[in-house]
């Protein structure tokens, strides 16, 4: 889900890192792009990621900082790529949008009256995945040696649908949406310090008392990507009246209202548009002087502030290939 209702109702532990060596991972890319790339605009000065001729391109420089924690431990990720927009989220996608233009224009506010902590932290806001973003961020990831796969619609099924039917180990989201499209075990907090979380969908169906329909009938109370909600109704609320009711549509009646497309957001849920048509090597090579020539040379990203993320890649490769020989 886009908020974090279902966190109250997740069965979610903290795994240590040691316990997913060796694992692969299928990683909602824009997700996990997106907070790394907010976060180097709040925090980085905007001439370290900026080409000559204006085009930022701070979705490199959080690249180069976020991949070595997968390499440090052993981790394969695959970056899943958002497809076509499902129409169900056509809404969600507008809404987005206009918080953007809201935030740009006090942005802009914000620099002209000389306050740049402000101004950097809402232009963090405004971040969206440019064609130029998309692009050499897929180069980037292509000279890293990081396998991707094109989702034919939402990256976060595709990830739910690679953990359920075994070609990963896990998927990799920040939001819950992987639990609702049915990934048995979702791994958060890969873009924070210290271990990340492990979202296990059977516990939580266990603990809760639900079947996946009855949790993914909760969350359209609550409202997801693709609905609004039942006003008034948070997790609490919509599991209890789910256990008394039945299921969504006794819910519905009993409160005398509807949740428009309900039908549909909820077979969306159970009958995404997936593929299984990937294919992957798990064994990386990244190539770091074509990447840091990349990034440095072509995009003119300041070397200082990559320097240590490239570093920390080299190291993991060398520390890797030790430990298969040992």
């Amino acid at each position: 889900m886009g908020n974090a209702d279902l966190r109250e109702l997740a069965t979610i532990r903290e795994i240590p890192f040691e316990e997913l060596e060796g694992s692969v991972v299928a990683v909602d890319a824009h997700n996990w792009l997106y907070r790394y790339l907010t976060t180097t605009v709040k925090w980085t000065a905007e001439g370290a990621y900026t080409t000559a001729d204006g085009v930022e391109v701070a979705n490199l420089l959080g690249i180069v900082q976020g991949l070595p924690k997968f390499f440090e431990h052993d981790i394969v990720p695959v970056m899943v790529f958002d497809g076509a927009v499902t129409d169900l989220k056509a809404d969600e996608v507008a809404d987005r949008r206009a918080k953007r233009e809201r935030a740009a224009e006090r942005q802009a506010a914000a620099a002209e009256r000389g306050d740049a902590v402000e101004a950097a932290r809402l232009e963090a806001r405004t971040q969206r995945l440019t064609d130029t973003i998309q692009e050499t961020t897929r180069e980037l990831l292509r000279l890293l040696d990081v396998p991707v796969v094109e989702a034919p619609a939402e990256g976060e099924a595709q990830c739910a649908h690679m953990a359920a039917s075994g070609s990963v180990d896990y998927a990799g989201s920040e939001d819950y949406d992987t639990l609702l499209f049915g990934a048995p075990y979702t791994l958060r907090g890969l873009t924070s310090k210290g271990n990340p979380e492990v979202m296990d969908l059977e516990a939580t169906l266990a603990d809760l008392g639900l079947d996946r329909q009855g949790l993914v009938d909760v969350a359209l109370l609550c409202g997801t990507d693709f609905n609004e909600g039942i006003h008034g109704v948070g997790p609490k609320t919509a599991l209890t009246e789910i256990r008394e009711h039945g299921d969504l549509w006794g819910v519905l009646e009993a409160r005398n209202t509807k949740i428009p497309n309900a039908e549909a957001i909820r077979q969306l849920f159970f009958d995404p548009p997936v593929t299984d048509d990937v294919t992957f090597d798990t064994e990386i090579e990244p190539n770091v002087a074509a990447a840091r020539a990349y990034v440095v040379d072509e995009w003119g990203v300041d070397a200082d502030e990559v320097a240590r993320g490239f570093e920390r890649i080299e190291e993991a490769q060398v520390q890797t290939g030790l430990d298969r020989w040992t």
